[in-house]
């Protein structure tokens, strides 16, 4: 079990640093997280960082203590969760292409990506992410891995919905507020629209 769960983290972060150098060697920069920003939408952002890199170190120390006290068919739920999680944000990774951010940018122009995984879920990035940390918590789960993968989930949610959103609402408009009728949140698209 525990080898599968260093499997499951180790190919979400090699997909999501990979994609970062490459960026990074084109002249993109990725990292937005927090950059131009002021008052909550700064706080978001920043603290969305921090429960991530402490979901990371928690979910390191869950699988090399194997803790748990979920019975075996959960826990191999939890495995299901965790690949489908990468897969969801491999998907969205290769759709997003050079538009891929990580936070709000700005300055930077990007194309407002509807085709793909993206035809499904208008943030399968983050989709992937509560994805893994939903499996990584029932294969390992521990009240301290809960919490922080709740909490992990929680800013997530509060950066689509305070950050991202705002933002796609007014660098695409019309364009943006017609995708945001078709499709959903987190999955699906939304009936009796064309």
């Amino acid at each position: 079990m525990q080898i599968v769960g260093y499997m499951i983290l180790l190919v979400f972060y090699l997909c999501y640093f990979i994609k970062m150098f490459q960026q990074r060697k084109q002249g993109i920069q990725t990292d937005h997280m927090g950059k131009g920003k002021q008052g909550i939408q700064k706080k978001i952002e920043i603290m969305m960082k921090g429960a991530t890199i402490a979901t990371f170190i928690i979910e390191i120390l869950s699988i090399y203590l194997s803790t748990t006290t979920f019975p075996l068919i959960i826990r191999i739920m939890g495995i299901f969760l965790g690949i489908i999680g990468d897969i969801v944000f491999i998907a969205s990774v290769l759709t997003m292409k050079d538009s891929w951010r990580v936070g709000v940018s700005y300055e930077e122009k990007t194309d407002l990506i509807t085709d793909g995984i993206y035809q499904i879920s208008r943030n399968p990035a983050f989709l992937g992410f509560n994805l893994v940390y939903l499996g990584m918590c029932l294969m390992f789960f521990n009240t301290i891995l809960l919490i922080i993968t709740f909490l992990t989930i929680m800013m997530f949610h509060l950066q689509i919905k305070y950050v991202e959103e705002p933002f796609l609402k007014q660098e695409f408009k019309e364009e943006y507020l017609r995708y945001y009728q078709q499709v959903n949140r987190y999955i699906g698209k939304r009936t009796g629209f064309k």
